[in-house]
């Protein structure tokens, strides 16, 4: 799929999970340990990543991705990814949703994202207007604040606080008045296909998915390993265009 029009992007909208944070795999090893299963933190990271596919589609059908019963599904499919075998996985995966969502989204969601710091301030640096546009609680932008990455954002809007959540294009119509960009010149970034990419389209901007692995190969659209890779691409395409 083709890729934005990088060298004339004067913004850049980023969901916050999975794309600027990550979850603390460390603590999410530890919890599963006491359900009985072991696992990596590397091995978490990757069978989480792809159970995302999964979840897109069910996100397709019009569920809430601040659902319970959405959260509950998408470790039902990381488990099964682990290779839990379903009998067993079934019997845990209540209690370990119960648990993660028991620890709260700022302590869960509390690993920043390699090279992302740095990427953040080079935009910034570079002219980029930079918005988080997130799902979450309420918290993303103390979470944010938290971890250091609240400083190059001209804006983070919070669906729960916003009142409306991707896809809904209303969220990112919000986005652009605030920093004051135009669709046709800004490119959402998220790990979602049906929630970032289809909700950017859906408001008249350009959506790339953050695929670190490789698992989104039937999508038609354009992906990233990550975050910092896309800022390079970025920077180079403007750097080339000025010549």
């Amino acid at each position: 799929m083709r890729s934005p029009p990088l060298a004339t992007l004067e913004a850049l909208f980023l969901d916050a999970g999975n794309t600027l944070i990550g979850m603390d795999l460390d603590l999410v090893c530890e919890l599963l340990a006491r359900h009985g299963v072991a696992a990596t933190p590397d091995a978490v990271a990757r069978a989480e990543a792809a159970a995302r596919p999964r979840l897109s589609r069910l996100l397709a059908t019009g569920l809430s991705s601040e659902a319970r019963d959405t959260f509950a599904f998408h470790v039902a499919n990381t488990l099964a990814r682990l290779g839990v075998p379903e009998a067993r996985r079934m019997q845990v995966v209540l209690e370990l949703a119960r648990d993660m969502k028991a620890v709260g989204t700022r302590r869960l969601w509390s690993r920043v994202l390699p090279g992302v710091p740095q990427a953040l301030a080079e935009l910034h640096a570079a002219g980029i207007k930079l918005a988080v546009v997130s799902n979450s609680d309420g918290t993303v932008e103390e979470g944010l604040e938290r971890l250091g990455l609240r400083a190059p954002l001209d804006a983070v809007l919070d669906s729960t606080r916003v009142g409306v959540e991707k896809p809904d294009p209303r969220i990112f119509a919000r986005a652009l008045e605030v920093v004051g960009s135009l669709p046709a010149r800004t490119a959402h970034v998220g790990d979602l296909f049906a929630v970032d990419v289809l909700g950017a389209r859906a408001a008249g901007l350009h959506g790339v998915l953050v695929d670190p692995y490789g698992d989104w190969c039937d999508e038609p659209c354009a992906t990233t390993r990550d975050v910092p890779t896309l800022a390079r691409e970025l920077l180079a395409a403007r750097a080339s265009s000025s010549r």
